[in-house]
């Protein structure tokens, strides 16, 4: 039994997030584009996807990282291409490599970073409209980057998340990044793991914070359950941008 991991991108925008589980599941799921082929080309019908991080509805990634098991003898390569050829256009699998087979591309992975991309331009590029959020003013990038060092560190993310079934919501939170320009800002996440729909409220509630619309120290009172957070920014700014082992 041979190990198979894959890297892979794709653009989110027209699936049901990586998987959906239990009653909302769905076909329309990226996992299930990619098992789908996998079965035609190994002829066997049990494939299991194993996924570093399962993004949600309307989240790209640059590098989401899986693995499978598989008794098919082709060569990586071959592999690779036979994925390319007959996967949609919109998911594209970067690099194939047999891997040792204790190798799990979830338990394995020691932190996963996000990254959410924002244009400020006065006018919205029609081009970039799909990729990117639009802010209609420009966000007070050092109120966020004061409010950021209040979500370092290891703490209980539970009301940064819409998780309602999770053994441990503890998580550590090693960086967040906020740089940009006139055009184009950017907010770099770095965790050891991720809630359902984390990254997606601290980019709201950061973006709040620089919009002026919520004080930095609201941070805080999130944590302790007194303030909720923000509304969950838009999926289609956000990006899963690398797994790391």
């Amino acid at each position: 039994m041979r190990n198979i991991k894959l890297t892979i991108e794709y653009d989110g925008s027209r699936y049901q997030g990586w998987t959906r589980l239990g009653k909302d599941e769905s076909n329309n799921t990226i996992s299930n584009k990619i098992v789908e082929v996998l079965k035609k080309m190994t002829d066997e019908y049990l494939i299991e996807l194993n996924c570093g991080c399962r993004t949600e509805v309307g989240v790209h990634a640059y590098a989401q990282v899986v693995n499978f098991k598989t008794e098919c003898t082709m060569e990586v390569q071959d592999i690779q291409h036979y994925l390319n050829r007959y996967l949609p256009m919109d998911i594209a699998i970067v690099d194939v490599e047999e891997v040792p087979e204790r190798f799990h591309a979830q338990l394995n992975a020691v932190s996963k970073t996000y990254v959410y991309r924002m244009t400020i331009d006065d006018v919205p590029s029609v081009f970039d409209r799909k990729y990117t959020y639009h802010c209609y003013k420009i966000p007070d990038k050092r109120l966020m980057q004061q409010a950021s060092i209040l979500l370092i560190g290891k703490h209980d993310f539970k009301n940064f998340s819409s998780a309602k079934k999770t053994k441990s919501t503890l998580r550590e939170l090693y960086d967040i990044e906020i740089y940009g320009d006139t055009e184009e800002m950017q907010i770099l996440i770095h965790a050891d793991d991720f809630l359902h729909n984390m990254a997606r409220l601290i980019v709201g509630t950061l973006l709040d914070i620089g919009f002026g619309n919520r004080p930095k120290e609201d941070i805080e009172d999130i944590f302790a359950g007194s303030q909720e957070p923000s509304a969950p920014c838009d999926p289609k700014g956000l990006y899963l941008q690398e797994v790391e082992y």
